[in-house]
C-alpha cells in the first residue's frame, strides 16, 4: 500500500513505512511515470532510516546550489536586521553573550506577528555551560518551554544533550525529537564537545536519531580553525545531513570557509556593536553614564546583527554558488 502526499513543490510517497522524497520537476511535471517509479525504487534502497520530517539531502545538495545563511539573534532588532539583510533563517536565542539560551515566548510571538518572512528556529538550552549534561528537572523545564514556543509559531528547534562521558544523550534527544513532531531539528555545538576521533560515528548517531542539521565549528574554537574536520564531515555525510559551519564566521573569512567546506548552510551572528550603529535607537541599547551595572556583561558593548554585514555575506555566498 502507498499514497502520494504533496509537500510544497515535492511529493512524498509513504511506502512500507519509508518516506521518500522525489523531485517534482524531474518526475511529476514531466509526467514521466517510469522515472518516478525508478526514483522511488532507488530511494527505498538508500533511505531506509529516514523519518517523516526529513528531506532527501542528497537531492537537495545536488540540484540546489544556493548557499544559505542562518543568523543567530537574541533581540527583536537583530531578527529584523537579519531578515532585511537577506538571511534565509533565524536561530532565535536569548543571551548570546552566554552562548545562546532558550528565548522568551514573548519575543517569538512578537516576531511572528511582524511581517517576518523567514523561518525562526528556537534554541532549547536552559542554562549556560559547555557540558550540555541536563538533569531531569532541567529537561522538564526545557520541554515545557518547547511546547510554549511550538504553540506560538516556532518553525524548528536547536538542541543538543550529552552524557558525562561526552557522548550523545540519546534518551534526552529522543524526548525532544518526539516533542518536535514534524518540525525540523538542528543538533547544536554540543557536537563539538564530543570526541573528535569519533566524529563520523557521532554524526551517524545524530542522523539515525532524526536531526536535519549539525551546527559545528569542527571541534575547534571557531570554524576557520576547524576547516579540515568540517570538510571531512561534509564530504562523507552530505547525502544524509546538513553540516552547517558556525562560530567566528565573518565577511573576511567567509569565502575561504565556503571554498574549503563546500557547505550549503552556514551560521553567523553578523553582528555589530549597537553603540557604533547610527540607527540603533529603536529600544536596543543606550549606554548609561553611571557607576552601576547589572552584571559583568554590561561592561561589554551590547551587540546586534548588522543588516549590511548580512547583505555582504549573502552576496559572497551567492557569488560562490555561481562559480
Amino acid at each position: 500500500m502507498s499514497r502520494i502526499i504533496k509537500f510544497g513543490s515535492c511529493y512524498l510517497e509513504v511506502l512500507d513505512h519509508y518516506i521518500l522524497l522525489v523531485e517534482y520537476n524531474l518526475a511529476i511535471a514531466s509526467k514521466d511515470r517510469q522515472s518516478l517509479f525508478a526514483a522511488l525504487q532507488g530511494g527505498a534502497r538508500n533511505h531506509t532510516h529516514k523519518k517523516p520530517n526529513e528531506q532527501n539531502h542528497s537531492a537537495t545538495m545536488s540540484h540546489n546550489h544556493d548557499v544559505k545563511l542562518e543568523v543567530c539573534v537574541d533581540s527583536i532588532a537583530s531578527a529584523i536586521a537579519a531578515m532585511e539583510g537577506g538571511a534565509s533563517r533565524i536561530e532565535l536565542c536569548s543571551a548570546l553573550s552566554e552562548g545562546g539560551l532558550t528565548p522568551s515566548v514573548g519575543v517569538l510571538k512578537t516576531l511572528k506577528n511582524l511581517p517576518l518572512t523567514i523561518p525562526i528556529y528556537c534554541m532549547l538550552r536552559p542554562r549556560r555551560g559547555n557540558d550540555f549534561v541536563y538533569t531531569d528537572y532541567e529537561m522538564t523545564a526545557l520541554l515545557h518551554d518547547m511546547e510554549l514556543l511550538q504553540e506560538n509559531g516556532a518553525d524548528g528547534f536547536v538542541f543538543g544533550a550529552l552524557t558525562p562521558s561526552r557522548e550523545i544523550n540519546v534518551e534526552q534527544c529522543q524526548q525532544v525529537l518526539e516533542k518536535a513532531k514534524s518540525l525540523p531539528m538542528t543538533f547544536h555545538r554540543a557536537f563539538d564537545v564530543t570526541n573528535p576521533e569519533k566524529m563520523h560515528e557521532t554524526t551517524k548517531q545524530i542522523i539515525e536519531l532524526g536531526f536535519q542539521r549539525i551546527l559545528s565549528s569542527g571541534f575547534r574554537q571557531n570554524a576557520l580553525d576547524g576547516l579540515d574536520n568540517l570538510a571531512q564531515l561534509i564530504a562523507r555525510h552530505h547525502r544524509d545531513i546538513i553540516i552547517m559551519p558556525g562560530a567566528g564566521i565573518s565577511i573576511s573569512n567567509l569565502e575561504e570557509i565556503l571554498t574549503a567546506t563546500k557547505c550549503v548552510d552556514f551560521h553567523s551572528s553578523a553582528k555589530a556593536g549597537a553603540i557604533d550603529v547610527p540607527d540603533s535607537t529603536d529600544g536596543n541599547s543606550t549606554r548609561m553614564e553611571c557607576d552601576v551595572n547589572m552584571g559583568k556583561q554590561d561592561i561589554l558593548p551590547y551587540d546586534i546583527c548588522d543588516k549590511s554585514v548580512v547583505r555582504k555575506m549573502v552576496a559572497i555566498a551567492n557569488s560562490m554558488a555561481e562559480k
